[in-house]
């Protein structure tokens, strides 16, 4: 692949991922050792997290169509070996960007979740934790970004419906924390949010 050409992204917008039975693998070690060796490069590229995640689920058994998108991996790391992983000194602020795609798989309509950490990359309420227990506090609280309008609804509304009980337990916790100033929430569009190509395919321009 070092002579290869170079995609614009690490995955198309529309990848097929079912194919016939005869496309299978007799020998499925050439993907798993590529896929397996992808698994590091995540370490520094957040950006082909998602397509990482979804080549994993085809491990058991892989058709020549899987072998496609992870060689497309390849192709686009090659266009952006100077792209990374950027630390420098900032503002000691916690911010987070969320972002759900509700059944979003085409073949289990299976619903893809993610969460971009801006400092750490955990829960924010435990990292503001260990600040404190180290001696940092921060002068604000956490910020959740969150482009889901009913999701902000429900963070500041204190009264429950029936749709709703089976998260009652979840709910209760993250609600009291932005009640008592501990994280706060804000409304971001689709077009800023961070952690969207997390959780999809998106098209170059978005991609980039």
């Amino acid at each position: 692949m070092i002579d290869c050409k170079v995609a614009s992204t690490p995955i198309e917008t529309t990848p097929t991922w079912s194919t016939p039975s005869i496309d299978v693998f007799s020998d499925p070690t050439p993907y798993r050792s590529l896929v397996s060796a992808l698994q590091y490069a995540t370490f520094t590229r957040p950006d082909i997290t998602f397509v990482f995640n979804r080549v994993c689920q085809f491990m058991h058994k892989p058709s020549s169509t899987h072998f496609v998108v992870a060689k497309c991996i390849l192709q686009y790391l090659k266009g952006t070996l100077d792209k990374g992983v950027l630390f420098q000194p900032g503002p000691l602020a916690l911010t987070a960007f969320i972002d759900v795609a509700w059944a979003g798989d085409p073949s289990d309509r299976r619903s893809t979740f993610d969460i971009v950490v801006f400092f750490c990359a955990t829960e924010l309420a435990w990292i503001r934790q260990v600040l404190c227990d180290l001696g940092l506090y921060l002068p604000s609280a956490p910020l959740i970004w969150c482009d889901n309008t009913s999701a902000l609804a429900l963070a500041s509304n204190p009264v429950f419906h029936g749709c709703t009980k089976h998260i009652e337990v979840d709910y209760h916790f993250f609600h009291k924390r932005v009640v008592h100033g501990d994280l706060s929430l804000q409304f971001i569009s689709t077009d800023d949010q961070f952690a969207d190509f997390f959780t999809k395919a998106l098209p170059s321009p978005r991609f980039h």
